[in-house]
């Protein structure tokens, strides 16, 4: 295969960088919320949990106004490494530094001395925070500058996305195994007791995936030249935000992947709490990464074919009405633990393709904004893909902070102390409101979103023909 090291190497950056991704917006909560605030003093739990939530979900919504800004940084770089590696470099390292450092709680400061703490646990998550955003937009906005040929960025981002799912949903598979076993190691513990040292070993061991997943995306990949992507100019702090106002297109397909990122990461958080305190079968949980790791494997190889077949804009709309079944089946099946099984793979099979779908549509609009506007931006458009996933989890740790503490799944609960209103406070969290965002995300990409693989040839046509003319003047 042409371009099998690259593949090879963006895989693994992808792999490492989701299983990170993974462990921040859907198990340090988990880690808040069962460990860290385990007191016998319930109030100051819930109290302390609720602190912790709200740093969380402030310093995201705030810091996600320089991601953009960030993505100017990234675009404006030039060095003999390239634009993008620099950035993804520091980012990896400093971002599993942080990793580590929040998944501790500071020398007992929980307790000895919560305000500090709290400072202390605040600034860290910002410096971890800006930092992975640099990886992140860094690593995803490679896609343009590796082809402008749809179908070799597709190819890109289909491998990618197999990387990613892999890392993302090896995290479930692997995670209570290794806290398991680091708890033992550092604690002394037996059986399936869980200690902080043990979800700190965890940490380390995600930290350390993700470094080495950037260094191999690092070594094996290479920035490819061509007129189009020459078409560059330096982007000014003031018009960052215009170049992403201006391009219409990204702009409702950012809404539209908003609500169905929202609704995907809130379901997919909580599913941790529905088998540790609804089913009451930890054990279970593994099962989950198990089913869809296979499934996103099928998944991100039946892309190519399928996107041939019936295009992204069917891939999108269509994946979102499985997943209305996959949530369908999850509200019936009870406490059976094989039927929650088939309503999780129902529901995640076409997250993949979606993503894929959302991803490709985003990188084409690099070219659609580069006619309409007249200059090139590759990472301050693809940075918006990680700003809204970065929304959609800041949101989400909120909305799972407030869920836990409002359905009682907080500390050493048990499935037998949640009451049938909590119980119907956890659904409508994970359940009920979500489908509505969903749906919602499903009809706006519908209507609004026309960016199509065939409009997007006609662009790459219409701006090669109109440089090489400026060219030749």
């Amino acid at each position: 295969m042409k371009h099998a090291k690259e593949y090879t190497s963006y895989a693994l950056g992808a792999f490492g960088h989701d299983t990170f991704y993974a462990t921040l917006s859907t198990y340090l909560m988990l880690f808040v919320t069962s460990q860290l605030f385990d007191t016998s003093n319930k109030a100051f739990n819930a109290k302390m949990i609720g602190y912790v939530t709200t740093l969380i979900l402030v310093i995201r919504l705030i810091e996600i106004v320089f991601d953009p800004v960030i993505g100017g940084a990234v675009d404006n770089t030039d060095t003999k490494w390239g634009k993008f590696k620099p950035w993804l470099m520091i980012g990896a390292t400093v971002s599993s530094i942080m990793l580590a450092v929040v998944f501790t709680n500071f020398g007992g400061l929980t307790t000895k001395n919560p305000v500090l703490y709290l400072v202390l646990f605040g600034l860290a998550f910002v410096i971890l925070d800006i930092f992975y955003s640099f990886k992140d937009i860094s690593f995803w906005s490679m896609l343009p500058a590796l082809s402008v040929d749809s179908k070799v960025r597709a190819k890109f981002g289909t491998i990618g996305r197999l990387g990613s799912t892999l890392g993302a949903q090896g995290v479930p598979i692997f995670i209570f195994p290794v806290i398991i076993f680091f708890s033992q190691m550092f604690s002394g513990t037996s059986g399936s007791k869980e200690t902080k040292a043990g979800w700190l070993g965890f940490a380390i061991v995600v930290g350390l995936i993700s470094f080495l997943g950037a260094l191999a995306t690092t070594l094996g990949t290479k920035e490819k030249k061509s007129l189009i992507r020459s078409n560059t100019e330096k982007t000014r702090l003031r018009d960052v935000f215009k170049v992403l106002l201006q391009n219409d297109q990204l702009m409702w397909l950012a809404l539209s992947y908003f609500l169905f990122a929202l609704s995907y990461v809130l379901t997919n958080s909580l599913l941790a709490y529905f088998f540790t305190y609804v089913l009451g079968n930890t054990a279970a949980y593994s099962l989950v990464g198990v089913i869809t790791a296979i499934l996103g494997i099928i998944s991100v190889s039946l892309f190519p074919a399928v996107v041939a077949l019936i295009k992204r804009r069917a891939i999108y709309v269509g994946g979102i009405a499985m997943m209305l079944v996959g949530y369908l089946i999850f509200l019936f099946a009870g406490n059976s633990v094989p039927v929650v099984l088939v309503a999780v793979g129902i529901f995640f099979f076409p997250y993949p393709m979606i993503f894929l779908a959302a991803l490709m549509t985003i990188t084409d609009s690099v070219e659609y904004g580069q006619l309409k506007n007249g200059n090139r931006n590759e990472s301050v458009t693809l940075s918006v893909r990680p700003l809204i996933d970065k929304v959609a989890g800041a949101i989400s740790n909120g909305v799972i902070g407030i869920a836990a503490v409002h359905s009682g799944m907080i500390g050493n609960a048990k499935p037998s102390s949640i009451s049938a209103t909590q119980l119907l406070n956890f659904k409508s969290f994970m359940f009920y409101g979500p489908m509505v965002l969903i749906l919602i995300a499903a009809l706006t990409y519908l209507f609004k979103v026309h960016l199509t693989e065939s409009k997007h040839a006609q662009i790459v046509k219409e701006l090669e023909t109109k440089l090489e003319e400026q060219q030749e003047k």
